[in-house]
């Protein structure tokens, strides 16, 4: 079961990849949601030998909050529903789901008890705490009411979960510590995992992909893709660039979300030579501009207390592009990064230890970044490949 659209399971990503990894000796379906903007009706199909049930549901995207909220409580019960209608004659072995949301757990509940089956979390995201951090929910007030109903719905989803399958060691830590009802031997290490490619490029369609895009040639390019939100702390990342004034740096973001328009309103309005924004472009062509950058960016807000994992590290991690994580304190990613020897880290507090950091990755000889790369690519194939991933799941079920 999954929040996503999965419109096409062609390609490649966190989810797709354990699918259909999964699915080259296992009968798999996929259960997913298909948002009432298309226009289409809930369908049953066979893709990539996956049967996938794509479900009809409320806007949960670029949507209100109210319509999101009202969407993604709604998901639950048309889950419920669609599975029996589709699937009342399938027995399930195993029901695996990811967070967000954590309003299927009815939908797992259901299958779990009408067919005996085991369950798998794979949790990708710690709701409700995440909005908490972010301002979007609190603990008291009327916000508290709504707070403490979706921590009900958390804490039962994880009773429910079998087995509890975390991105990272700091998350299975987070998990234990603040549910001391979970057994330790429920939650494990469950990474998010890609399909092994690599996607890097030679000088000619570096210098080929800049032009197209307008990136200078001779500079050493920093650039962040993706979700453009509260969770990247932009406000911060605004700062920063103000501050960098290095010519030998340049920074390219990709992406959308909500805080777009205020990285478009600064780069309108302050007019900044070192700084390019790009609404988000197909996958493809993203990653072969990531290839073509020199250093990949990560950004998380910091006030986060649970410890995030962006999957956007593989992309980064398959151009062979060393990454610079500027995060909070709680998340491991930039650990992972600085003692894989393929990168750099620091907090997401102040703008200027980012601009030294910057002055000191400029700085690093040509020779320490080939050895970087190669050290970055060889950490994907052993931690991240999908193999990992889903030995973790299949070993309960054997």
């Amino acid at each position: 079961m999954s929040l996503g659209s999965f419109n096409s399971l062609e390609g490649s990503s966190v989810h797709l990849d354990v699918l259909k990894t999964l699915a080259k000796d296992h009968n798999l379906y996929l259960i997913c949601k298909r948002e009432r903007r298309e226009g289409k009706p809930t369908e049953l199909a066979r893709e990539c030998g996956v049967n996938v049930l794509r479900v009809r549901t409320g806007n949960i995207t670029k949507s209100g909050i109210l319509e999101k909220g009202i969407a993604t409580v709604m998901l639950e019960r048309q889950f419920k529903s669609a599975i029996q209608r589709y699937f009342s004659n399938v027995r399930f072995d195993l029901v695996l789901y990811t967070t967000p949301p954590i309003t299927f757990v009815g939908a797992v509940k259901y299958v779990k008890e009408r067919d005996h089956a085991k369950t798998y979390l794979m949790l990708k995201d710690i709701f409700p705490q995440n909005a908490v951090d972010l301002g979007m929910l609190k603990k008291t007030g009327w916000k508290g009411l709504l707070y403490r109903r979706f921590r009900r719905q958390e804490k039962e989803l994880y009773r429910v979960s079998d087995y509890i399958g975390c991105m990272s060691p700091a998350n299975c830590e987070y998990l234990l510590s603040n549910n001391p009802e979970l057994k330790p031997e429920k939650v494990e290490l469950c990474p998010n995992i890609t399909e092994i490619q690599d996607v890097s490029v030679d000088v000619a369609t570096r210098n080929a992909i800049r032009a197209k895009y307008g990136v200078p040639q001779d500079a050493k390019v920093f650039v962040y893709g993706g979700n453009l939100g509260a969770a990247q702390g932009v406000s911060f990342i605004v700062e920063c660039l103000r501050r960098q004034h290095d010519s030998r740096a340049f920074f390219l973001i990709v992406g959308s979300g909500t805080e777009y328009a205020r990285l478009e309103r600064y780069a309108n309005e302050e007019t900044p030579q070192n700084f390019k924004l790009l609404s988000k472009l197909p996958k493809s062509d993203y990653e072969t501009l990531v290839a073509a950058c020199d250093f990949g960016m990560i950004f998380l807000d910091r006030r986060f207390t649970i410890p995030n994992f962006p999957s956007r590290l593989l992309s980064y991690m398959k151009a062979k592009t060393p990454v610079f994580a500027v995060v909070d304190r709680n998340t491991d990613v930039g650990t992972t990064v600085v003692e894989g020897g393929f990168g750099w880290s620091c907090e997401s507090s102040d703008p200027d230890v980012f601009v030294s950091f910057v002055r000191k990755i400029v700085e690093t000889p040509d020779e320490e970044i080939c050895a970087m790369k190669e050290r970055e690519f060889a950490f994907l194939q052993e931690r991240y490949n999908p193999n990992v991933a889903c030995d973790a799941i299949l070993r309960h079920f054997s």
